[in-house]
C-alpha cells in the first residue's frame, strides 16, 4: 500500500508538473500582449496629447487599473530579471512585440511589477503593470482536485488489494500448515478468476497428499503388522528353546527380535504422525518430571534440572514421544551419563539433553535430522532405524519449535530443543 501511495503522489506531482510547463507559453502569451496593449495605448495617448498637456495626462493615466507611468531616466541603475523561466518567457515575447531596445524589470526602486519601458521622441517613459497581473495565483484548486483524486485512488487501491491480499494470506497459511504436516483447511474460490485457479489447485493438491499420506500408512501399517505376526511367533520358539549349550545364542536372538520390532514401532510412529493430537496448557515440567519417573523404573538415573513451572499450549503425547527419543538416543549413544535441563527466556523455553558421547562432526550436524540418517562412525554403533531424531525433529516443528544439535565443548552432545512460549 505504502508503494501504491508513492507511486500515486508522484503521478500527481508530475501530472502538475506537466500542467505546468505547457501551460507556461500560453499564459506568458497572454501576461506579454497585456503589457503590450497597455504600453501601445498609453504611447498613443502621449503622442495624441499636446506638450503642455502630456504631464496632466501623464497624472490622469497613473492609477487607472493600477497601471502606472512614469519619466524614465535610463542613466539609473536597472535590476536585471530573475532566473525565472516564465518572467523572461514573458519578457522574450514583450521584446518581439516592442523591439528588442525595449527594457524589463520586475523591480525597480523598490516597486514590484513588470516596468516596460517605451520613449516619445527624446523622452523616455515607464509603464508599470502591478504584479498581481502578471503573475498567476497559486492553483489551490487544482491542488484540492489532486488532493481529492489521490485519496479516491488510494481507496480504490486499498480496496483492490485487500480482495488480492486476503486469498493470498489464507493461500499463505493453508502453504504453512502443509509444510508443519497440518492438514490446511479448503480455500475458497476467490473473486478473481487467476486466485480461484490457484486456490482450486492448491486444494486439489493438498486433498491428493492427504490420500497419498493415508494410502501410505495404511500400507506400513498393514506391513507392520504383518512382519510382527511372524516375528511373534518367532521370538515366542525362540523363547522355548533350552538355555543348555546355547544361552548366549538365544539372547543374541532374542535382542535381534526385540531390535527389529522396536525398528517398526519407529516406521510407524513415522507414518502415523501426531497431528490429530489435541493442544493443551500443559507445565513442561510435569512432562519432564513423568520422563525422569519412567526412566528411574527402567533402571536408569536420569539427572533433570527443571526451571520454574511455566504453562505452555503442547500436545502432550507428542511431546513425550519428542523427549523419550531424545533421551533414549543419549543413552544409547553416549556414555551411561544423561542429564536434562530446561532454562526459560524472553521468548522461549528451552529443554537440553546432555550426553558424553563422542559427539558427531559439524558437517552432519543437519543430516541427522533427516528420516534414515545415522552416523554410526562417529558416535557407537547401536541398532535402529534413523528415525528418532526424525520424528522429534517433525514435533519440534509441529509446535513451532526448533530442534538442534549441538556439540559441547567439554565432549558430548546437547540436544536442545526450542518451544516458543506464545505458539
Amino acid at each position: 500500500m505504502l508503494l501504491i501511495a508513492v507511486l500515486l503522489a508522484i503521478g500527481q506531482v508530475a501530472s502538475l508538473q506537466i500542467f505546468e510547463y505547457f501551460e507556461r507559453e500560453p499564459r506568458a502569451e497572454a501576461t506579454a500582449l497585456q503589457a503590450v496593449t497597455v504600453v501601445n495605448y498609453t504611447r498613443a495617448s502621449l503622442i495624441a496629447s499636446q506638450d503642455n498637456l502630456r504631464l496632466a495626462l501623464l497624472s490622469e493615466l497613473t492609477g487607472k487599473e493600477g497601471v502606472r507611468i512614469y519619466y524614465a531616466d535610463f542613466m539609473e541603475e536597472i535590476e536585471p530579471l530573475p532566473a525565472d523561466p516564465f518572467i523572461n518567457m514573458v519578457a522574450e515575447k514583450i521584446r518581439e512585440r516592442l523591439g528588442v531596445e525595449t527594457i524589463i524589470t520586475v523591480n525597480h526602486y523598490g516597486v514590484q511589477g513588470l516596468w516596460v519601458s517605451f520613449n516619445i521622441g527624446q523622452d523616455d517613459f515607464w509603464v508599470v503593470i502591478p504584479k498581481l497581473h502578471v503573475e498567476r495565483r497559486f492553483p489551490w484548486q487544482w491542488l484540492g482536485w489532486g488532493a481529492l483524486v489521490l485519496l479516491l485512488s488510494l481507496a480504490g487501491s486499498y480496496f483492490i488489494a485487500a480482495r488480492i491480499n486476503r486469498p493470498l494470506q489464507l493461500l499463505m497459511n493453508a502453504a504453512n500448515r502443509l509444510r508443519n504436516g497440518e492438514p490446511p483447511e479448503k480455500l475458497p474460490e476467490g473473486s478473481f478468476a487467476e486466485l480461484r485457479e490457484v486456490n482450486d489447485t492448491f486444494n486439489k493438491m493438498a486433498d491428493s497428499l492427504a490420500e497419498l499420506d493415508a494410502e501410505r500408512t495404511l500400507i506400513l501399517a498393514g506391513v507392520s503388522h504383518d512382519i510382527r505376526t511372524p516375528l511373534a511367533r518367532l521370538r515366542l520358539s525362540v523363547e522355548m528353546l533350552p538355555d543348555e549349550g546355547c544361552g548366549n545364542l538365544k539372547n543374541g536372538m532374542v535382542q535381534d527380535i526385540a531390535d527389529m520390532d522396536n525398528i517398526i514401532h519407529q516406521f510407524l510412529d513415522f507414518v502415523k504422525g501426531v497431528e490429530g493430537e489435541p493442544t493443551q496448557m500443559i507445565d513442561i515440567n510435569t512432562l519432564l518430571q513423568a520422563m525422569h519417573d519412567r526412566q528411574l523404573r527402567a533402571g536408569r538415573d536420569l539427572v533433570v534440572q527443571l526451571a520454574p513451572t511455566y504453562v505452555v499450549p503442547i500436545k502432550p503425547l507428542a511431546m513425550q514421544r519428542l523427549l523419550d527419543n531424545l533421551v533414549g538416543n543419549a543413552y544409547a549413544y553416549g556414555r551411561g551419563q544423561v542429564r536434562v535441563a530446561s532454562k526459560i527466556t524472553a521468548e522461549n523455553i528451552i529443554i537440553s539433553v546432555f550426553d558424553n558421547g563422542p559427539g558427531i562432526p559439524e558437517t552432519h550436524v543437519e543430516k541427522l535430522l533427516r528420516p534414515f540418517e545415522r552416523l554410526d562412525t562417529a558416535r557407537s554403533n547401536a541398532g535402529g532405524s534413523g528415525l528418532g531424531l526424525a520424528i522429534a525433529d517433525r514435533i519440534a516443528k509441529l509446535h513451532h519449535g526448533k530442534l538442534e544439535l549441538i556439540n559441547r565443548p567439554e565432549g558430548g552432545l546437547e540436544a536442545r530443543l526450542s518451544l516458543p512460549i506464545k505458539n
